[in-house]
């Protein structure tokens, strides 16, 4: 009695009361403790009191620690920390130090650790295992470290729902999973407290699956950018001495555009018909792919939608095109000129069938194209079932493929058939974009065929080839 009553008074001397004196916590309200009065403590705090609990702050100054969520209180760290028996460490780890001093108020208590560092491998151990050499007698869990103080405040929402966690106590992992789940996140455990450091490392990832398929599109963008430029306008103006470096701005950028986006379109669905045929190949789906397949297919999303951008910039910059000066003179040009010469043109039906043509397959394939990028937003594809999402992404997605890639024949029609379209004997760009999706579908109506997609199938199913070396056949596994 003695112990409480001492510690009672020293948290009514040592506390700030940041609610109004009429209203009191509900008694079946858990306490919680909070080091640190930032951003995200403060947000967490908010969090907090939202979902039922009490909340406490720990701070060097509890008199002036800033405002703090109606309803909490701010106290110094040695009070806060006896009074609640889940304390979360909100500060940086440079500032661990006087964490050391209070060892006797945490011993036994869950410690939460929510830092993060500034860059990779800055310490030789992680800022969890660290704490928990400072004290030893508390359980550590390394959690909350992923998610923003706008999450935490917006809830999951508004917000990733996935909380990372992990720590050596089982039964403190289960009261912060517990807690998480009140507030509305799914826990993940990762495991021990060894891989504190993996999760430090998860917000100083840069875009990690976004790296392969950036790289590869901005290679193409810079190679047929430099290839166009060198035939078109360095041509032009060493071969006929005429200046049209203008048209850089928007007719190449116009010619880029729907290039990047048509070969990134069809190295989306290449894998997966590399992985088929290597499946024939073999006979089995039981042996791994090679590492640099495996990794394409993983990035297979990522560069759809990049893709799916560089089609939007085609698109828009198509639009553009008949307010452009240059446009606007040609045609005016092109009439005066015919007026003074009392001439007329005549209207040709193929021409009028080809252009038709072109712009239906062009308006059919974007518009395929938009319905394969909105399927793949996780809102979406978890309304799908599995049947509907492969039937949207694959079946729909060749026929993408096919729209754009006829899109892009319609646009070259005969050109490839006269020499004055190989500028110092260089294929024009559309044509080099037409041989990735090309040798696509040609592999696609390959697999197609009913006897391939026979024995495709069977190995999907488990079934395998017939062992050369002894003769026997393997059991068929479902």
């Amino acid at each position: 009695m003695s112990v409480d009553s001492s510690v009672s008074n020293e948290v009514q001397s040592e506390s700030v009361l940041l609610c109004p004196q009429g209203t009191t916590a509900a008694p079946e309200q858990k306490l919680l403790c909070i080091f640190g009065t930032g951003d995200l403590g403060r947000s967490l705090g908010q969090r907090l009191l939202q979902c039922g609990y009490g909340v406490v702050y720990g701070s060097r100054r509890p008199n002036s620690c800033g405002p703090l969520p109606w309803g909490t209180k701010a106290m110094n760290h040695e009070a806060a920390a006896m009074s609640a028996a889940l304390v979360f460490v909100c500060v940086h780890r440079e500032n661990y130090d006087f964490l050391e001093a209070l060892a006797p108020q945490l011993n036994g208590k869950v410690l939460v650790d929510v830092s993060n560092n500034l860059k990779k491998n800055l310490y030789p151990e992680s800022n969890a295992e660290y704490l928990q050499r400072l004290i030893p007698g508390a359980d550590v869990v390394k959690a909350f470290n992923t998610l923003s103080a706008w999450s935490l405040q917006n809830g999951p929402s508004d917000a990733n729902r996935q909380v990372y966690l992990c720590g050596n106590s089982v039964q403190a992992k289960q009261a912060v999973e517990e807690m998480a789940t009140k507030l509305g996140f799914a826990a993940l455990d990762r495991g021990s407290l060894s891989a504190a450091g993996e999760l430090e490392d998860f917000p100083l990832q840069l875009f990690p699956e976004w790296r392969l398929p950036l790289r590869v599109a901005v290679g193409l963008t810079a190679f047929f950018f430099f290839y166009l430029l060198m035939r078109d306008v360095v041509y032009t103006y060493v071969e006929k001495r005429k200046d049209i470096s203008f048209r850089i701005m928007v007719s190449l950028a116009n010619k880029v555009f729907p290039i990047v986006s048509l070969i990134m379109l069809a190295l989306c669905y290449l894998p997966g018909v590399i992985a088929a045929y290597l499946q024939l190949y073999r006979g089995t789906k039981y042996r791994r792919f090679p590492d640099w397949l495996d990794r394409w297919m993983l990035c297979r999303k990522q560069l759809g939608l990049i893709a799916l951008g560089f089609a939007f910039l085609h698109v828009f910059y198509t639009l553009i095109i008949p307010i452009r000066y240059y446009v606007r003179f040609r045609i005016t040009e092109s009439t005066i000129s015919k007026i003074r010469e009392n001439r007329t043109s005549v209207f040709d039906t193929t021409t009028a069938w080809r252009a038709d043509s072109f712009y239906s397959m062009g308006i059919l394939g974007f518009g395929l194209f938009v319905l394969l990028g909105i399927s793949s937003l996780p809102s979406v594809s978890n309304a799908l079932s599995w049947r509907e999402f492969s039937f949207i992404q694959s079946k729909l997605g060749y026929l993408t493929v096919f729209f754009c890639t006829l899109h892009t024949y319609l646009y070259g029609w005969d050109k490839f058939l006269y020499l004055s379209s190989y500028k110092w004997f260089t294929p024009p760009g559309y044509l080099l974009s037409l041989v990735v999706p090309s040798v696509l579908i040609v592999l696609k109506l390959l697999l197609l065929l009913p006897c391939v997609d026979r024995s495709l199938t069977r190995i999907r199913q488990g079934w395998e080839r017939t062992d050369p070396e002894d003769g026997s056949v393997k059991a068929l596994l479902t």
